[in-house]
């Protein structure tokens, strides 16, 4: 089982924390790469580095024989799959081992059986690890569906057996409803997963979504490491995860741990695992599935058990017994983590690409940021969007929420928008302060909390927008040069015309202070010191503060904290720029494939019909009419890769009349 050189068979923030821990044992390491990560970090990093195809996952990252055929040429003995892409696929773990390649996961079998949640439901009833009631049979007619799940009772789930995030899920209240749903299931099912098997199981609603790191040997030895807190989610994905739960007792956690254990044992397992559970307010906790692999997560359990759970993983693979034993392992302080994703939660969570312009991660006392990000880097369409993981550790739960939160707001992502105050936002939120966020939280008690929507830019960013972009455009962007109004007679009044958004305003700027209207009069201001490190200081009402700042192009991003502000400079601009809301312009919102077309030149559209769709970062969009109108030219297909603000379809606007 030894290996000298690991393979990472993935990209991004898991391609390099895999990286340093294999570094760290002294293997060699070669990192593999599509087309369009060509300059990312995770390459930056390895010794060694093979390009493996197009841009398009299916061409690279998925792409079997091009990671095999990588492995060859580099001399690579070992493949590490990291999570997502080819880490749960039993195939490639077996095409690993016929190529005589040390596959640092579990075996094809416990990945094949933990990946049917049919199959892998009927072997934990065999070892006696507690399910939800349901139904998990072969056969799959609609006529024993609909008896079963009449005999399972509501609330009733449906699951895609093959599935996983959300897709093939659906939730049935009322008894008219099973028979279309499970229709609508089984199709979401097959598209997505090409398998259209389903099973059945009593909904429990409103439960806490706690799982077990599991880790197993070749020697026999199957041990766990406490719990993990995943019940903070958004369409069935982990937004905020935390270890140990809050409402996990150490009976609790003997009893879950042991369950967890049970579940692995029952397929041989070997390496890290996570055995999922729901966990309902009586209690009761039942099995929900098993990733046969790392985690997201991980850090959260490593920073409370002072752990390198990669490192478990490359140790394990070569034939080590694991280094601890259950009776060794503890758990210490508190750990959060959460996902920074490249999307904007005002707009939907519409997923969002663009160059990265400026990456500050924060740093101090117990923050530990995993990402794959440098500056320059393009986060394009045909990669997940989450950009990295925001961790921090703290003698106590609320410790680590402080400074989770200030993590948050003091990292710096200038380019592109993305999720971090509503992250702030709901670390701050009193019902997760208190440690009693259950899975419905986002949609439930977080929906009506003004951090969900998008802030007003405050006036001071405006101001400092407009002081910052009148130094720069005098010559001088380190913000030590004057006005550029300034004449022998005297200082004018400067017009400078800013944009942010939708929002367009007209500032003044005198001697006396800057000044917009009886909206804007800002007096109080001051630009003290703009620096070349991206900082700035600045003087509000007398109280000095540090500010991010970014130029490029005529725009200016600021950064105050979780709010960050694009400002645009329009003072020269000819009038008419882009058409607003009612254009009748359809544009891509992101880089994307187009996957369906329902207009055509000519055809009678009413405001808000979906005349597109468009498919980028793992996501449908479907693109709407803004106005009332007539079809006039429709420029793309089904198939057609599209670049961002690309024109797709233009409407004629109907013209009303009195």
């Amino acid at each position: 089982m030894s290996f000298e050189k690991v393979l990472v068979a993935n990209r991004g923030e898991i391609a390099c924390r895999v990286l340093q821990s294999a570094r760290s044992l002294g293997y060699r390491t070669v990192a593999v790469f599509s087309e369009a990560d060509a300059g990312a970090r995770h390459v930056q990093l390895a010794d060694e580095a093979v390009c493996i195809g197009p841009a398009t996952a299916a061409e690279s990252y998925l792409n079997v024989p091009a990671l095999l055929d990588a492995c060859r040429r580099s001399g690579a003995d070992a493949v590490h799959p990291g999570y997502g892409f080819l880490s749960e696929n039993a195939d490639f773990a077996a095409a690993c081992a016929e190529a005589g390649v040390t596959f640092i996961g579990p075996p094809a079998e416990a990945i094949r059986l933990m990946g049917s949640k049919r199959l892998s439901k009927i072997a934990m009833q065999e070892a006696g690890v507690p399910c939800v009631p349901g139904y998990q049979g072969e056969d799959q007619s609609d006529d024993t569906l609909i008896k079963e799940a009449e005999a399972v009772g509501l609330p009733l789930m449906i699951k895609a057996s093959a599935g996983g995030g959300g897709r093939g899920m659906r939730v049935v209240t009322e008894p008219q409803q099973i028979a279309a749903q499970l229709k609508s299931a089984r199709q979401e099912a097959k598209s997505s997963f090409g398998n259209d098997e389903l099973i059945l199981e009593r909904a429990v609603i409103n439960p806490r979504h706690v799982e077990i790191q599991v880790f197993g040997d070749h020697h026999g030895n199957v041990i766990h490491l406490g719990e993990r807190d995943c019940s903070v989610q958004r369409r069935h994905q982990k937004v905020v995860e935390e270890a140990p739960s809050p409402v996990v007792d150490e009976d609790l956690r003997r009893r879950m741990g042991e369950a967890a254990v049970n579940a692995a044992k029952a397929c041989d397992y070997v390496g890290a695992g996570t055995v999922e559970f729901l966990l309902g307010a009586d209690g009761e906790f039942y099995f929900l599935e098993m990733n046969t692999r790392l985690q997201v997560e991980h850090p959260v359990t490593e920073l409370v058990t002072g752990q390198d759970l990669v490192a478990w993983q490359l140790r394990v693979a070569a034939g080590e017994p694991l280094p601890l034993t259950q009776e060794q392992v503890r758990l210490t302080g508190h750990a959060m983590e959460v996902r920074l994703y490249a999307e904007d939660p005002a707009q939907g969570y519409l997923p969002q690409t663009g160059p990265v312009l400026s990456w500050r991660p924060a740093s101090g006392e117990g923050v530990r940021i995993d990402h794959g990000l440098v500056d320059g880097a393009e986060v394009g369409s045909h990669y997940d969007p989450m950009l990295a993981k925001i961790i921090a550790f703290g003698a106590s739960r609320d410790e680590a929420r402080r400074r989770l939160i200030r993590a948050v707001e003091d990292t710096v992502l200038m380019g592109l928008d993305d999720n971090r105050r509503f992250l702030a936002a709901i670390l701050r939120h009193p019902e997760f302060a208190a440690g009693d966020a259950t899975t419905a939280f986002i949609d439930g008690p977080f929906a009506d909390d003004p951090g969900l929507r998008a802030a007003d830019t405050p006036e001071a960013l405006w101001a400092l927008a407009a002081l910052l972009l009148t130094r720069i455009g005098a010559g001088d962007a380190a913000g030590r040069a004057g006005y550029r109004n300034w004449h022998s007679s005297g200082v004018g009044a400067q017009p400078l015309v800013l944009a942010q958004g939708d929002r367009e305003r007209t500032l003044y700027l005198t001697p006396d202070g800057i000044h917009g209207g009886p909206d804007l009069t800002l007096d109080a201001v001051r630009l003290d010191a703009v620096h070349d490190d991206g900082t700035l200081i600045a003087t509000l009402d007398g109280v000095r503060r540090r500010y991010h700042w970014l130029h490029r192009d005529g725009r200016v991003w600021l950064q105050d904290g979780g709010l960050r502000a694009c400002f645009e400079e329009r003072t020269h601009r000819a009038s008419g720029g882009e058409q607003g809301p009612g254009s009748g312009q359809l544009k891509a919102p992101m880089d994307g494939a187009v996957i369906e077309v329902s207009a055509a030149a000519g055809d009678t559209v009413k405001r808000g019909q979906t005349l597109a769709v468009l498919e980028a970062m793992k996501m449908e969009h479907a693109l709407k009419a803004d106005c009332d109108g007539t079809v006039d030219t429709v420029t793309v297909s089904a198939g057609d890769q599209v670049k961002r603000q690309q024109l797709l379809i233009t409407v004629t606007p109907e013209v009303v009349t009195e």
